[in-house]
C-alpha cells in the first residue's frame, strides 16, 4: 500500500469511526454532538463540551409502562433492556428519540447507515450493502444516569438474524478502533472475548480566563458487545474523574441481563 493511499484508507476509516461513534449515541446523544472532531490528518482530537439535559425518572415515549422507573419492557427487545439498576435513574433524552424507544427493522438499518456518511461515492454504496445483508430486526435503546448525574450512558440493543454477522461487525468495530490507536478501556472479564470497551481523548486540564475557570472535557467511552443475534454497544459520557469501571459494571450487567432476560439486576 502507498503512503498516499494509506492515509487515504486511515482518513476513511477515522470518518467512519467519528460516524460510529456518534452512532452509539444516537446522532449526538446526551453529552455533545461528536465524540470526536477528528480532521484528516489526525490533528484535532478536541470535543466540545455541551451540557447534557436533566435526567427523567419515567420513560419518555408514549408507552402502556411509561411510568416504570425502570424502563418499559412490553416487547421482546425492549425486554433485553437492562432494567435501571441501583444508583441509576432513566437519562436523558437521546437526540432524536425519548430515553426509552425502539425502532422497527427499516428505521434502525437506516439509522446505522446513517453512521457510514464518512464514506463517500462507491465505499458509501458498499458500506449500505453491507448494512442490508445484516438484517437487521429492529433496535431498542435506554439512556441511564447515575443519581448525581456525574455520569450518563446510552445502550443501544441492535438484533440481527445471523450470528456470523453479528461476530463480523463487532470485529470490524474493534479493528477499527484498534487500527486508530484508541486507548483501551477496561476488560469485561467474564465477556472478554465477546467485548471491547475504548476512551476517547484525554480531556484537556481546565484552564483560567480572568476569574474564570474553562470546566473539562468530558470524557466518553464506547463499548462494544455481542451474544448470539444481539449487537450492544454502549455509550458513555462524564467530567473527570470518569469512573470507567462504573461503566464497565453498567456493560457488565446489561450483558447478564440478555443472557437472563427475566431476572431483574
Amino acid at each position: 500500500m502507498s503512503e498516499k493511499s494509506g492515509s487515504r484508507t486511515r482518513r476513511i476509516l477515522k470518518n467512519a469511526l467519528v460516524s460510529v461513534l456518534v452512532l452509539g449515541a444516537v446522532g449526538g446523544g446526551v453529552a455533545y454532538t461528536a465524540v470526536t472532531a477528528v480532521t484528516a490528518d489526525g490533528a484535532d482530537r478536541s470535543a466540545p463540551t455541551e451540557p447534557w439535559a436533566d435526567p427523567s425518572v419515567t420513560a419518555t415515549p408514549a408507552d402502556p409502562a411509561a411510568g416504570a422507573a425502570r424502563g418499559r419492557a412490553s416487547t421482546p427487545l425492549s425486554k433485553l433492556l437492562l432494567p435501571v439498576p441501583e444508583g441509576y435513574v432513566l437519562g436523558a433524552d437521546i437526540a432524536g428519540y425519548g430515553n426509552d424507544d425502539e425502532l422497527p427493522a427499516k428505521q434502525a438499518a437506516a439509522l446505522l447507515k446513517e453512521s457510514g456518511r464518512g464514506f463517500y461515492g462507491k465505499k458509501r454504496r458498499e458500506y449500505e450493502e453491507a448494512v442490508d445483508r445484516l438484517g437487521i430486526q429492529g433496535m431498542a435503546m435506554r439512556s441511564y444516569a447515575q443519581q448525581d448525574s456525574s455520569l450518563q450512558a446510552e445502550v443501544l440493543i441492535l438484533r440481527m438474524k445471523d450470528k456470523k454477522k453479528v461476530r463480523e461487525f463487532f470485529e470490524v468495530r474493534k479493528e477499527m478502533s484498534e487500527l486508530l490507536e484508541l486507548r483501551k478501556g477496561p476488560k469485561i472479564k467474564e465477556y472478554a472475548r465477546t467485548s471491547a470497551c475504548y476512551l476517547g481523548p484525554k480531556p484537556e486540564k481546565p484552564e483560567t480566563y480572568g476569574d474564570e475557570v474553562r470546566s473539562p472535557v468530558l470524557q466518553a467511552m464506547i463499548c462494544s458487545a455481542y451474544d448470539g443475534e444481539v449487537m450492544v454497544t454502549v455509550t458513555a459520557f462524564g467530567a473527570p474523574p470518569f469512573e470507567d469501571k462504573d461503566v464497565a459494571g453498567l456493560v457488565e450487567k446489561q450483558l447478564r441481563h440478555i443472557a437472563s432476560p427475566g431476572e431483574y439486576v
